[in-house]
Parts: C-alpha cells; structure tokens; sequence
C-alpha cells in the first residue's frame, strides 16, 4: 500500500477541512436585434450556450445558470438573480457581438469577479459557404476590447479566455479560474486560528491580522494555548490509543522515539482535534516558548505530529505563528498540491540544488514514502524535545511559494517552480528536499531572497504557477515569479 492510501486509510480519527466550492453564475448573450434579420442565429448561439452550460456544469462548483440574454432589460433581470445567489465568479459567454450596457449591470450589481469567455463553433469558418448570419456565430471576439475598456472606466477588473467550443486549451485556462474562484470562496469565508505569540526576533513573520481580513477577507480566531490545555487534559484513554494506532499506521517510527513521548504527542494531537472542531478553524498558527519544562512549553514541543496529521486532513497548521504561511499552505492544498512547512536548509553546489525543509509540521500527503517519526533530544532554536516528522517531498515537479507583506502593508505572492530530485538527505527529524530550480543554487537563493519573500513558504507538488497568477488576481494581491533563466527546471546540466 502506497503512502497516500495509508495515510487515506487512517484518517476518520479527526477533523477534515472544509472545502468551498464556489458559487459560478453563467449566462450567455448577443444583441437582440440580430434575431429577426437573421433567424438560423439565435438557436445555433443557443445551442453553443447548452454546450457550455453543461460543460462548466463539470467542474468542483456550484453553478448558477440564468440562461440567455438579448437587451439591457433582460440583463438587468440576470443581474439580479446572481446577486441573490451570491456568486464568486461570474462567467459571461459572448456567443456573438453584444453591448456593454448588457454585461455593466451584472458586474457592478452582483460585485462579483467576471470572466469573459469567447468561444467561437469550431477552429475558423468556412469562408466559400458563410454569410453573415454564419460569420455573427464567430464574433464573440469583436465585443471583447470594448468590454475591457468599458470595465476600465468602470473600475471593474477584466479577464477573459478566447477560443472555440471544444478548444481544451481554453477550458484548461476556464478551469484554472473557477479554482482560483474557490480559493478566493475559502479566504473570504474562512477561520484562520492563531495561537501563542511571536516567535522572540523574527521581525518577517509578524502579521497584522487585520491586514489579513482587508486584503484576503475571512476571520482571525485568537486562541490561547490554555484553550488546548484543557482540551489535552480531557482527551480519554481510548481517544489517544486510537490516535497512536492512526500514528502507526501512518509513519515509520524509529528507534530514536520515547515511548512516553510518543504517548504526549498523541494526546496532545487528541486536544488539537478538539481545539480545531471547537473553534472550526481552516488553520491555525502557533509558538509558545515556555520554561523550563512547564506545561505550555510540553504543549508547543509535543504539536508537530498532530499538526502533521491537521495538515494532512486539509487543515494545515504551521509553527513559529507563521499565519500567513499557514494561508499559503492552505491556498497549495486547494489547488491539490498540498503545502509543506518549508524554509532554506543548504546550498549544494555540487548536485545544483538548493536543500529545503523544516522540522514540522508536515503535510504527510505529499511525502516521497512513508514518513518517518524521530525523536528529538532538542528542538533547533526552540525550548522542548519530543517527535519529529522526516520525509522526502515527493519527487518531480514542484512549486515554492510565499505569502508576503510589503512595507506598504500589501501582500504579494511569491513563485517559483522546480523539481524535487534524489540524492542524500539529512537524517535529522526534518522534511528535507533537494530541489533543482534550474540553475546555479547561489543565483536563485539571491533572486528568491530580493523578492522579498519571508523565510518560510509553502512547498507544492507540481507547477502551480498559472493557477497562483489567477488566485493572485482574484484576491487583489501581486505576484512575482521567481525563475532565473538559465536553464529550465528540471533540465540536464553538467554537474562538478
């Protein structure tokens, strides 16, 4: 049994994210006042409405079709019946030209996001055979610039995709932004739990929660780690012998692991269960430094294996009160990439890769293997000892990716796309990865570091980059592409 399917088998034992599919409105539309000067028009644009009526119907959403539209009036009428549905994204499909004043309303009514999609019958028209009747079925393109300028003045943003029907390059494009659609649903309705305080120095990773609920939209729940003190001191006999039996069916354990340790984590990870249903948290970020063993400081050193196992169940949790880490985290899990906790360990200039990870927590679904559980003598630069996670990203391509603040107070998405790579790794309780971003190590450690990205990030697999540029746009926020140009990721180079 893989991994994943272990890991799948396991679960059952605790909270599992919520997933917010997000609310699309469809509605199609040309002028009117073709209909009667030409009478084959209306039902072959129709008929195309159908077709893609029922392929948006395909995708993780809600949809909400208000039909066709011919003039402002019956615009108006649409407008009304998205806004009541509370949509997330509007996709407006130009079967042929149309009016600005029929597309304006619907934008500035509803407030959602819309999407122009044209998508003409086939790949081109048949010039010996077409008419004009025909020739309007294919100029959905026409009203496009007179859409983006109109919105323009509006101060509506503008997206569109161009193609034909059964064109699965636009409808990979049409997908991406329903996705990004749903991530902008989860941050603006999430619960985002913060627990602890301020890792002592670390002037980077300090968030103004405030900034969070202004630029992503959502709730900032501050809990105290008295809240998961009672909640660990509640947890049963049962509840933390089947949350050792889920622990070993998940993880490698070593030799290296305190029976009585491992006993800690496990009900500590019972607490954490409860802590998330209670506050229904979608993540959570914590750090407590403590003293000189009190129960606060047993607490923050025994989070990392129930954290793992949160993240892995789609609730990613974060150390160091990284929360805007935790928000990337989750923003990779939706996009289907997972999102481990990840920092710079090393520069290795003889294999060209740049080694990164962190000593928990983990997300256990995207582990090369079975992850293992190490036992610690001492946290690096944290009080307490205890269990760790160590595994291996899985191998291929990857994505690093950071959510950060500028001095402005504005948030930017930071990206670059690589390919996790086999070699030796650390045996030290840590997720380690070697990553081939394709070029000199030094050369993208200094291009991702002048990004200004924090120091820690999310690491995805697969190459998520498009689908961070629509979520970007979506939720407002920059975004930088981190990718030195010297060669391609995952590319052969003569290695010293």
């Amino acid at each position: 049994m893989s991994a994943a399917s272990e890991l799948e088998a396991a679960r059952g034992l605790g909270p599992t994210g919520r997933v917010r599919r997000p609310v699309v409105g469809l509605v199609a539309g040309g002028l009117g006042a073709y209909w009667p000067q030409f009478p084959n028009l209306l039902p072959e644009l129709e008929r195309s409405a159908a077709f893609v009526s029922s392929r948006i119907s395909t995708f993780d959403a809600d949809v909400v079709d208000v039909g066709f539209i011919s003039d402002a009036t019956e615009a108006a009428a649409a407008a009304e019946a998205l806004r009541v549905a509370g949509c997330d994204l509007i996709v407006m499909f130009l079967t042929t030209y149309m009016t600005a004043t029929m597309v304006v309303p619907i934008a500035l009514r509803t407030g959602a996001e819309v999407l122009f999609i044209n998508l003409q019958p086939s790949e081109s028209m048949d010039h010996a055979t077409f008419g004009t009747g025909e020739w309007l079925a294919y100029c959905g393109c026409c009203p496009l610039p007179e859409m983006a300028n109109t919105f323009e003045r509006c101060g509506i943003g503008f997206r569109s995709v161009s193609g034909y029907l059964r064109d699965e390059r636009a409808w990979d494009r049409i997908g991406r932004w329903i996705r990004g659609a749903g991530i902008r649903a989860t941050m603006r309705t999430g619960r985002f739990g913060i627990m602890g305080h301020l890792y002592p120095g670390m002037y980077d990773v300090s968030t103004d929660p405030t900034l969070l609920a202004a630029h992503l939209g959502g709730h900032v729940e501050i809990v105290e780690f008295d809240d998961l003190r009672v909640r660990v001191a509640a947890a049963s006999e049962a509840e933390i012998a089947a949350k050792l039996e889920q622990t070993r069916a998940v993880f490698d354990i070593d030799d290296s692991v305190v029976p009585d340790d491992l006993e800690w984590a496990a009900r500590v990870a019972v607490g954490l269960d409860r802590l998330v249903t209670d506050f229904s948290l979608d993540s959570l970020a914590y750090y407590h430094r403590g003293l000189e063993g009190e129960t606060h400081e047993r607490l923050g050193a025994g989070m990392i294996l129930g954290a793992s196992l949160l993240t892995a169940a789609h609730i990613p949790c974060v150390g160091e009160y990284e929360v805007r880490t935790s928000l990337a985290m989750l923003i990779m899990d939706r996009l289907g990439g997972g999102g481990s906790f990840t920092e710079m360990q090393a520069l290795n200039f003889t294999d060209d890769v740049v080694e990164m990870g962190h000593d928990g927590p983990a997300h256990l679904e995207i582990s090369d293997g079975r992850p293992l559980l190490r036992g610690l003598g001492v946290y690096h630069g944290k009080r307490g000892y205890g269990v760790s996670v160590e595994f291996d990203v899985r191998h291929g391509p990857v994505t690093a990716f950071g959510l950060t603040q500028m001095r402005d107070g504005s948030l930017r998405f930071v990206v670059s796309e690589g390919e996790v790579v086999g070699g030796p790794l650390l045996a030290i309780g840590n997720t380690t990865s070697r990553v081939d971003f394709g070029c000199d190590p030094g050369q993208w450690c200094d291009e991702w570091s002048a990004s200004r990205v924090a120091h820690h990030w999310a690491l995805g697999t697969g190459h998520r980059r498009d689908e961070l540029a629509v979520t970007a746009e979506l939720l407002g926020v920059d975004l930088v592409t981190v990718q030195p140009a010297s060669t391609q990721p995952g590319s052969t180079r003569n290695r010293r």
